[in-house]
């Protein structure tokens, strides 16, 4: 996976970038509905319908999704912080993900964040796989993810 730091409107934001062998349909599905979601996502209750203008509450937060282009693009606001889903088919059949999340730094460093979604998305794989990655199996590592984040997020 990529990750790269950047501002988006004076904030932080991670864009993550993520090979998944699984062709962009079959993605989308992950990365949209609830059941799938609740398989691997950062919280397993969004009761949402992936269209533009939905609006949901997931654990005492309010979200809205503000632009849905099916099967290619997803984004939402959640509280005070905006996610997006960007899916490419890439040439080998395969889908390119690309996930950007615009946080406020009073909610945690962008390393801390970017060793958070690693696990995450390796859960994603895993679902992709047919198979299941618990919350804990994925970020067991979680320590030496944000120290790896820290050092390399230092240096640029």
């Amino acid at each position: 996976m990529t990750v790269t730091q950047q501002t988006v409107d004076g904030r932080p934001a991670l864009r993550l970038e993520r090979h998944l062998a699984h062709d962009v349909e079959r993605v989308w599905r992950a990365v949209t509905e609830p059941a799938e979601l609740a398989r691997w996502f950062v919280v397993d209750d969004i009761g949402w319908i992936p269209q533009e203008g939905e609006e949901f509450d997931v654990a005492g937060e309010h979200g809205r999704i503000t632009s849905c282009d099916p099967p290619h693009r997803l984004e939402w606001t959640w509280g005070r912080e905006r996610y997006s889903f960007e899916l490419t088919a890439a040439s080998d059949g395969a889908t390119t993900l690309v996930f950007t999340h615009v946080f406020s730094s009073e909610l945690g460093p962008d390393y801390q964040h970017a060793a958070g979604w690693d696990g995450y998305f390796d859960r994603l794989e895993a679902h992709l796989a047919g198979g299941f990655l618990s919350e804990e199996d994925a970020h067991v590592d979680i320590e030496e993810r944000i120290a790896g984040y820290r050092q390399r997020f230092a240096a640029t």
